[in-house]
């Protein structure tokens, strides 16, 4: 059963008064850049999807031929789970091999930026466990979200290497709001890719088929149906790169001539060959994936590798001891 949505949802004129701030607040700046949860609206959430079947995207690939075995192992270890968190959830589609694995818990609760994406997920999570209580949660997973009660420890799901698109500051702002919502004790299981060579990472990121592409731009094209902006789509080229001191692969907007972007009552130019900066996706290695969540709180309980190092599942619990601003 559905539960009914535990954050009342916000108006849609609120979300493009934000979204206007950010793209205002993003292009003003330099280098320019437009925040990356912008990319999740209905199409870009389908975009995504589609990213994770090309053969090039070894991520999900990976992380999937992983999880049935992590999730065997962490029944095992973890045999009273009463409530599995999933943030950014997605599909939902990774979730039920946890939630196969761990039949007792009774409760799951799905947070989401995109709305009718999320919506549609959890009716069919809940057609497919009609005993369990699913909650929605349409928000951005980096503010703190109130969770139902539960008669167990809850454990958080973080897969896909999501984390991997935030700043080293903002994923350790990220993984101790986390840990007080789960509360001390809690579980947090989380996908981080791996350090690798550099032309792996680069074609995971630009694939030939051009889907990648698409989700970048679809940005621009929210901009325009939800902002009124102006600006030519066919104007702007995707680029991947990678960044050898950040340890990073970067996602830009290229512009292929002198040209403006109007939005909001403002102009913004932009020079040929001039990049509007709209994703990062770090890259870890287990030790400093590790550190970087000792500094949050958390505590390394297990890691399992894919093989050649592809890809790693990182199994934490919360211990405290941090102080840091919410």
């Amino acid at each position: 059963m559905i539960e009914p949505v535990i954050k009342d949802l916000c108006e849609h004129e609120v979300i493009d008064e934000a979204f206007l701030a950010d793209v205002v607040q993003g292009l003003s700046g330099w280098p320019k850049t437009l925040p990356c949860k912008y990319f999740y609206d209905q199409r870009g959430s389908e975009l995504f999807e589609q990213i994770c079947d090309v053969d090039e995207y070894y991520l999900t690939r990976t992380e999937m031929g992983m999880i049935d075995y992590v999730a065997r192992e962490m029944a095992q270890r973890l045999p009273h789970i009463g409530q599995i968190v999933e943030f950014g959830c997605g599909n939902c589609e990774k979730v039920q091999r946890l939630l196969d694995a761990h039949p007792q818990v009774d409760g799951f609760v799905a947070i989401d930026v995109s709305e009718t994406f999320l919506l549609e997920s959890v009716k069919n999570l809940s057609q497919r466990y009609p005993a369990l209580t699913v909650t929605p949660v349409v928000g951005d997973f980096m503010e703190a979200q109130p969770l139902p009660d539960t008669a167990g420890p809850r454990m958080g799901f973080f897969p896909g290497s999501t984390i991997g698109n935030l700043e080293a500051k903002d994923a350790r702002r990220f993984l101790y709001r986390v840990g007080r919502t789960l509360g001390e004790g809690g579980y947090l299981l989380v996908g981080v890719d791996t350090l690798k060579d550099r032309r792996i990472l680069l074609r995971a990121y630009d694939d030939a088929s051009g889907v990648t592409r698409e989700f970048n731009l679809n940005l621009l094209r929210r901009m325009q149906q939800e902002l009124g902006a102006e600006l030519t789509l066919e104007q702007f080229a995707h680029e991947a790169r990678f960044n050898e001191t950040k340890s990073r692969i970067e996602m830009h907007l290229r512009s292929l001539c002198d040209q403006f972007i109007a939005v909001g009552g403002k102009y913004f130019h932009l020079s040929k060959d001039e990049t509007i900066h709209t994703e990062n996706s770090h890259k870890y290695t287990v030790e400093r994936f590790q550190d970087l969540a000792a500094s949050a709180g958390w505590q390394s309980r297990r890691v399992w590798l894919a093989e050649d190092d592809m890809y790693s599942m990182h199994l934490l619990q919360y211990e405290g001891g941090v102080r840091m601003t919410d």
